[in-house]
């Protein structure tokens, strides 16, 4: 691939990407893990103690009470289950009516003292979100950690027994990630529904899985991912791969239009990914948002324009990539 500078995000748009109405809280809840996967990019593990702290929980749980307007609780983390606040903000969620999604690793309910999770995620009705990078053990094991897949698999049909995938309120996705680049034969994520039918297909007939969605996400040069990418000297090339398959048709469906994402403490970032590249949301005066400033102003609408990065465009390459997916 021939070098050539990468274009800034911005230049791509025809206008500014601006929010709309707020519909998703998505809240990181700390960077405690029970695996250090190759290509997370929030860097997680077994040795991070970073977590939630009890003001900052509560303030979520009053933003969560106070405003109608958002649908989703997204939970993430580190292993979110592990981080503290986490049963106090999907009973706050729940109570208030609103979806709680847990993104969780699976493999989480076989550690000490999270042996509960399968059953309290269907009492409280939870929406499952796995990540199972590969529908074949190997790949899994490559980048999750050795045990990962078989651990996996267990967790699944431990919520199919549950109910998970059969009953209508009872959802479980799973996420493919790409193998991480080794070289610079790039490429996107497959076809989200092909992909879906062959994961059904050979989960059903090997371990008798069910499950409802299986959502494509492109790796992001942000993280475990953007560091594997320096040491291989493919992180310029692999932006400027991303940024040769630019889609404008993808820019309408952006997941940070409509959320906020909270660190554990308490600022607010358009998405994810600007939460781990220290890219914090602004008010329309230009400052850092935190939570008790939304508390305090008594709206979540206050961000006008979303902060853009060269990493936008892999969220943008394609068919486009959220935390839900595919965009198009």
């Amino acid at each position: 691939m021939i070098q050539t500078a990468i274009t800034p995000f911005k230049q791509k748009l025809a206008s500014p990407l601006t929010k709309k109405e707020i519909t998703v809280l998505q809240i990181n809840l700390g960077k405690r893990c029970n695996l250090a996967c190759n290509h997370c990019h929030v860097e997680a593990g077994p040795k991070r103690t970073e977590e939630l702290s009890p003001e900052i929980c509560q303030q979520l749980i009053e933003i969560i009470h106070k405003f109608p307007q958002i649908q989703i609780v997204d939970l993430t983390g580190g292993a979110p289950e592990m981080n503290y606040g986490f049963k106090p903000l999907v009973e706050a969620a729940r109570a208030t009516g609103k979806q709680v999604i847990v993104r969780s690793n699976l493999t989480i309910f076989f550690e000490d003292g999270f042996d509960d999770l399968p059953e309290y995620f269907a009492k409280h009705k939870v929406r499952v979100v796995a990540s199972l990078p590969c529908y074949l053990s190997d790949n899994v094991d490559k980048m999750r950690g050795a045990g990962v897949y078989d651990g996996s698999i267990k967790a699944l049909q431990w919520l199919n027994q549950l109910g998970y995938g059969k009953e209508p309120d009872l959802i479980v996705d799973l996420v493919y990630n790409p193998q991480l680049p080794k070289d610079e034969k790039f490429s996107l994520t497959p076809d989200q529904t092909k992909l879906e039918r062959d994961y059904k297909q050979y989960l059903q007939e090997n371990f008798d899985i069910t499950f409802n969605n299986l959502f494509t996400i492109t790796n992001l040069p942000v993280g475990r991912t953007k560091l594997s990418l320096e040491r291989k000297k493919l992180y310029a090339p692999y932006l400027q791969f991303l940024e040769s398959h630019f889609n404008t048709g993808t820019i309408e469906h952006l997941m940070c239009r409509d959320e906020i994402s909270i660190d554990y403490l308490g600022y607010v970032y358009d998405c994810d990914f600007n939460q781990m590249m220290n890219l914090p949301a602004k008010t329309r005066d230009g400052e850092n948002l935190t939570v008790a400033k939304l508390l305090q102003a008594g709206s979540l609408d206050l961000i006008n324009e979303v902060q853009t990065a060269a990493y936008c465009y892999g969220c943008t390459a394609g068919t486009g990539s959220s935390c839900g997916g595919a965009l198009l």
